[in-house]
């Protein structure tokens, strides 16, 4: 077993699959993949089992039904420390995000409980994203830091390192939102309990293959998420407490 794990949801990302796991496996460093799949029509699942029949550092986990990003990747999240990973990735399976990033990420991880991957840091680095959809997710993010006091330039991305230690920190049966949602309410969790979150830049690339899971509802959700976050924060914009000594 090696000390790093990708956690990847799938839902029908048969295409995608095969490609990410060999691309993960040829890193310069050794992770292991966990594919979180949510019951795909497609397969997705009978392959990833394939995949892991043939590399030890493949597992897979199979869920009955598709009911979010945020709750396939609690179950991740708990397999995770069950079996005493200490870095704990989200990555998406569609290539949005590169896999070449991983390294930065744990270098970054060295000195920090979770590294998110940013899209907004000194400039825009997204490829192949209509205008629309970039004003939405920038207006998103203005508006997260508007309310929560979260620094953070890409609050609602989906590409993260968490130590094992900031896992532990969150009672993760207590996290229920999915989506961009999900993103930020993990992040606001940590920060405000003091623990060390950077950001590192990544370019994303939209999706070739699939569907986006992008939806009304997913936003919606978002936008009360943080209102509830602010309260539960007892109406701060800043952490409660400060930095937590380093286990």
């Amino acid at each position: 077993m090696n000390s790093t794990l990708i956690v990847m949801p799938t839902y029908n990302e048969r295409e995608n699959l095969p490609l990410m796991a060999q691309r993960l496996l040829n890193l310069p460093v050794k992770v292991d993949l966990l594919v979180v799949d949510d019951n795909s029509p497609d397969g997705t699942g009978k392959l990833a089992d394939e995949l892991a029949a043939k590399h030890p550092e493949i597992h897979v986990l199979h869920r009955q039904e598709k009911n979010g990003l945020g709750r396939a990747y609690i179950a991740g999240f708990k397999w995770a420390v069950e079996h005493g990973y200490e870095f704990v990735f989200e990555m998406d399976g569609d290539f949005s995000h590169n896999p070449d990033d991983v390294p930065a990420f744990l270098d970054a991880a060295k000195a920090a409980d979770l590294v998110l991957g940013s899209r907004y840091i000194n400039g825009i680095r997204i490829i192949n994203w209509p205008l629309s959809r970039l004003m939405l997710s920038k207006s998103a993010a203005k508006y997260v830091q508007w309310i929560t006091g979260m620094p953070f330039t890409d609050p609602t991305g989906g590409y993260k390192c968490f130590r094992r230690r900031a896992l532990q920190a969150i009672n993760l049966d207590e996290v229920r939102s999915n989506g961009y949602s999900f993103q930020i309410e993990m992040t606001h969790k940590l920060w405000r309990q003091g623990y060390q979150v950077v950001e590192t830049p990544i370019i994303f690339t939209e999706r070739l293959m699939g569907h986006s899971k992008m939806s009304g509802h997913i936003v919606r959700e978002a936008l009360i998420m943080v209102w509830r976050l602010w309260l539960q924060n007892g109406c701060r914009r800043k952490p409660r407490q400060s930095a937590p000594t380093p286990r």
